[in-house]
């Protein structure tokens, strides 16, 4: 068994977890792989000293690993994911932070989640991403064109709204006036989309949701589509530029740019431990009065 280690580092929360993690693998002889920058980070604060083996890039993880272990919360599992990509690797979350619908494996007896990791008594919940396309081609989202969570468009250095001229399948469908406008996949329901008014949906649901950000028409609502539907966008406004993301990756793009944004044709392999669903995390988020936002 081969295990990848990415993370981020939370002074208080995550030194035990982390401490408890490579114990419990280098017990078992389990052969660990850590990402260099978080490797160096760690082993700054002296959390650990032993020398391990590292990566680096997506071009480094292939298929002789099983599984990659993400250290952090939702966040950290976007980021890997932009490492995973199309390799089939699943990610398991240990949720280091105060919230997490990707990242759902407490860090309470991390040892028995993780015994459970080496008796191969787990799931796969497959997750679907978007990809986007830019006209004339953007060089900064050239390596990384996809999200798991949303691709969103907002305005940029200014207080005006934008017009979101937005088509499905080539057709029509509204011109939004506001400040912006999300196109969210299931995973990324529970995320801004949800900020913003939009509905929850399952991890295995087959679609995808507009949601409007502040449109000034008020008959404006979020809009559940299927997700093999080709998204088209074309934004305009009153400045040269506006904001693209993809998940935590930002750009600026030029008014007039069309934007195409669709289903990519892999999904990224989230684990999924028994008694640590989907639905359970949406209970005790959600239903109990915490935070909605992941």
């Amino acid at each position: 068994m081969k295990i990848a280690i990415y993370g981020q580092y939370y002074q208080n929360s995550t030194e035990p977890i982390i401490k408890d993690i490579f114990l419990f693998f280098n017990k078992r002889n389990i052969e660990i792989v850590i990402e260099s920058n978080f490797l160096t980070l760690i082993q700054e604060k002296k959390i650990i000293e032993k020398e391990y083996k590292t990566f680096s890039s997506h071009k480094e993880l292939d298929s002789s690993f099983t599984m990659l272990l993400s250290i952090g919360g939702d966040g950290t599992i976007l980021r890997a994911a932009a490492l995973v990509r199309n390799s089939g690797i699943p990610i398991l979350g240990i949720n280091a932070g105060r919230l997490g619908f990707l990242a759902t494996v407490p860090k309470e007896n991390i040892d028995k989640f993780l015994q459970i990791v080496i008796d191969q008594k787990y799931s796969i919940s497959k997750r679907t991403l978007l990809s986007l396309t830019i006209t004339p081609e953007n060089e900064s989202l050239k390596d990384i064109n996809f999200a798991m969570n949303e691709v969103s468009v907002s305005r940029k250095d200014t207080t005006s709204m934008i017009t979101i001229e937005t088509y499905l399948n080539g057709e029509i469908l509204n011109s939004y006036w506001a400040d912006g406008l999300i196109i969210s996949t299931p995973t990324g329901s529970t995320g801004y989309s949800l900020s913003c008014g939009g509905p929850i949906l399952t991890p295995d649901v087959k679609s995808l949701v507009i949601t409007p950000i502040a449109p000034h028409n008020l008959n404006a609502r979020p809009l559940v589509i299927p997700d093999e539907t080709e998204i088209m966008l074309k934004v305009s406004g009153r400045e040269e530029n506006y904001l693209v993301s993809l998940d935590s990756r930002i750009t600026s793009v030029g008014n007039e740019s069309i934007l195409t944004v669709k289903k990519t044709p892999f999904q990224i392999n989230m684990v999924e431990i028994p008694n640590e669903t989907f639905l359970k995390t949406l209970r005790s988020k959600l239903l109990w009065g915490e935070d909605k936002r992941n």
